[in-house]
């Protein structure tokens, strides 16, 4: 039996390129305990994964573009405040991964229709920056959502699933 040799820069550059596919994907996976709630404080910029019996995960965030005060109409610039359940998630966000917030609510919706207007919706964490920002400059540069990094992100999704309640504190 005759035994077939490969160069080894073929064998090196094929490993490599093995290794970094590996590292491409955006879904990560996750098998640590189960996240059992998420808390976001505003005034600190901080989002905290919880999990029964420990935080399992903090990270540092950006905000909407006016944070201050609880979101009530569309274009506000403000993230909610209140408590909410991540109710869906976005593979292909514009801001990589996105899980979204169940905002608007009952009390809000009812809200902003007293005053004419929008509730708003679409509320998501997310990462980015969006394309032309530079998050060293702009912290809270959303339209009423969380934002963290790209790799953060990945994390979060990952971690987080739909019907995780989250609560935001001013």
């Amino acid at each position: 039996m005759k035994t077939i040799r490969f160069p080894r820069r073929a064998v090196l550059l094929g490993g490599l390129a093995a290794f970094l596919s590996g590292c491409a994907s955006k879904f990560r996976s996750y098998g640590g305990p189960e996240v059992t709630r998420v808390r976001l404080y505003k005034g600190q910029r901080l989002l905290v994964l919880d999990g029964a019996d420990r935080v399992l995960q903090t990270y540092p965030v950006g905000l909407g573009f006016a944070p201050e005060g609880h979101k009530q109409f569309e274009g506000d610039g403000r993230t909610p405040e209140g408590t909410y359940i991540v109710d869906k998630r976005n593979p292909e966000s514009t801001y990589h991964l996105s899980v979204g917030i169940s905002y608007p609510n009952e009390a809000d919706i009812a809200f902003a229709e007293a005053q004419g207007l929008s509730p708003g919706g679409d509320i998501f964490i997310h990462g980015g920056p969006r394309p032309g920002i530079d998050p060293t400059d702009v912290r809270d540069w959303t339209a009423g959502c969380i934002a963290v990094t790209d790799r953060e992100i990945e994390d979060i999704y990952a971690m987080v699933k739909d019907g995780t309640p989250i609560h935001i504190f001013a």
